[in-house]
């Protein structure tokens, strides 16, 4: 990775921690939230994850004795496996535990498996999440269902 793709380390964490996937259909809800409903909790999510993930980063950064605008590989590649991927999977699965709208199971399960899909290649490929198509079908799903935190509404 070339040393000017680090120094967008902190924009993209910043992004990362925006487009936190959104909920599928698995939730132990007695009554379906309504769409509304589900993207107001849903943002609520995004963003405590997004909050949450600013301050690990910033602290993961301290603790390991760099820059954000200035992490080797090794460094950025820990970064994401350590904190930003755990993060956005805790938010997909806090999002999924919200259960989809009624009328709305397919798409939200389609939000849920492409952030978990996404997710798990940062996991195998750290450097991957880099890219500028990073999460970027998560996004526009998110986008299309009506989000404002989670993908960046």
């Amino acid at each position: 990775m070339k040393k000017g793709e680090f120094a967008l380390l902190g924009a993209l964490a910043t992004l990362a921690m925006m487009i936190a996937g959104c909920g599928g259909g698995g939730g132990d809800t007695t009554e379906a939230l309504t769409k509304v409903e589900f993207i107001k909790q849903g943002d609520a999510i995004c963003k405590k994850g997004n909050l949450a993930s600013e301050t690990e980063v910033e602290d993961f950064a301290k603790e390991n004795g760099f820059k954000l605008e200035q992490p080797n590989r090794d460094q950025a590649e820990e970064l994401v496996t350590e904190v930003l991927a755990p993060n956005l999977q805790r938010q997909a699965e806090e999002l999924d535990a919200l259960g989809a709208p009624m009328g709305d199971e397919a798409e939200v399960d389609a939000l849920i498996a492409s952030l978990e899909k996404e997710t798990a290649e940062f996991a195998k490929d750290p450097v991957s999440f880099f890219k500028e198509t990073a999460l970027a079908k998560t996004i526009r799903l998110e986008n299309a269902y009506g989000f404002k935190v989670c993908g960046g509404g």
